[in-house]
């Protein structure tokens, strides 16, 4: 197992790929690996049965020694704030500043179903400049904004701790954001070039806007990774059913953010075996079931992804750095799915 080369600081993976494999157990052999193959960063997504973040963030730093890990994402109003940025500090002293807190907005049917109120952009700007506040010393008093109102905010008056924040984002609100407050801006699976051009110009702008460096904002781009070197069950999974999900969840979005033909959603939505299936189509779909759902997708669709051989996924990534992203995350898929793809990179840097 693995390369244990040199770092390859511009790539990323996600810990526990999809609904988390075999379940969290798994997590440190990714973790191991994935620094032996060279990645960057690992990225940890939070879901509300065993993916809890904090668990799993303090786990993955406590098996490796060099790469970054990431939350991406948890959300701010799940845990007080004193209680986050008190495992943001742990983390990143725990590890020697390898720890990266990234929130992101959450699904608000989900919060809604749960009795959690919906985030706010507004939430998450303040969210961010308190956190800042209170890693380095900050006693704030009777702090009244958009996460809330507090009588005092407080950690410690020794802190002086320079602690990443980043930003899963969407829409152009959240991408300012992410300009104007955030370390890393990560995007969504299946944008295409031009959504990926454009939500990159978004960030830096407002950056610059914002008095800061472009420079120092880095924008990742999400990227199905699915080479063709696995199962074509598997890649379909990787692939239709993942993308086949997020158009169960926020189609009109991701529809209208690429410019894509809403007709085509809407024959989705309506099509009888997308209807019988009870909850997220990469989770409950039979493999039958998600070869007719790749009829309904179109080619198009999912052109936005690394998939075929070993090189053609190297030279589709890369093309995601011509687009505009400063890093990219090969997303879908564990660091022994990937090992080929990177060995490949690799020899052709």
């Amino acid at each position: 197992m693995g390369i244990d080369e040199a770092a390859l600081d511009e790539l990323g993976y996600y810990l526990l790929a999809g609904a988390g494999g075999e379940g969290p157990a798994t997590l440190m052999d990714e973790a191991r690996h994935g620094e032996e193959l060279g990645f960057g960063t690992a990225f940890i997504s939070e879901r509300w049965n065993v993916k809890e973040a904090s668990s799993l963030t303090g786990a993955a730093l406590a098996v490796t020694s060099r790469m970054q890990i990431a939350t991406a994402a948890t959300n701010h109003n799940t845990r007080h704030p004193l209680i986050t940025g008190s495992w943001a500090t742990t983390m990143h002293r725990l590890s020697g500043g390898r720890f990266t807190l990234g929130l992101g907005r959450g699904i608000a049917a989900m919060y809604n179903a749960f009795g959690v109120p919906a985030v706010t952009t507004a939430q998450m700007e303040d969210f961010a400049q308190v956190m800042r506040k209170l890693w380095h010393g900050a006693l704030i008093f009777d702090h009244d904004g958009p996460i809330g109102k507090y009588q005092v905010l407080f950690l410690d008056p020794e802190f002086n701790e320079d602690i990443r924040l980043a930003l899963v984002a969407f829409g152009p609100q959240t991408l300012a954001l992410g300009g104007r407050e955030f370390d890393d801006v990560i995007l969504h699976t299946y944008f295409t070039p031009e959504t990926l051009q454009r939500a990159v110009k978004t960030v830096k702008d407002s950056a610059e806007q914002a008095g800061r460096d472009p420079a120092d904002v880095r924008v990742w781009s999400c990227f199905a990774t699915v080479g063709d070197h696995l199962p074509e069950e598997l890649r379909l999974k990787k692939t239709v059913a993942r993308l086949a999900t997020y158009l169960q969840g926020y189609g009109d979005l991701l529809v209208k953010t690429n410019g894509w033909d809403p007709s085509v959603l809407q024959r989705f939505r309506d099509d009888p075996v997308v209807q019988s299936i009870p909850g997220g189509i990469d989770h409950k779909a039979s493999a039958e079931q998600i070869e007719h759902i790749a009829t309904l997708i179109p080619d198009e669709w999912l052109e936005p992804s690394a998939t075929g051989s070993a090189q053609q996924c190297v030279d589709r990534v890369r093309k995601e750095f011509d687009y505009g992203a400063d890093a990219v995350i090969m997303h879908g898929a564990t660091p022994a799915e990937l090992e080929p793809i990177i060995t490949r990179y690799r020899a052709t840097v």
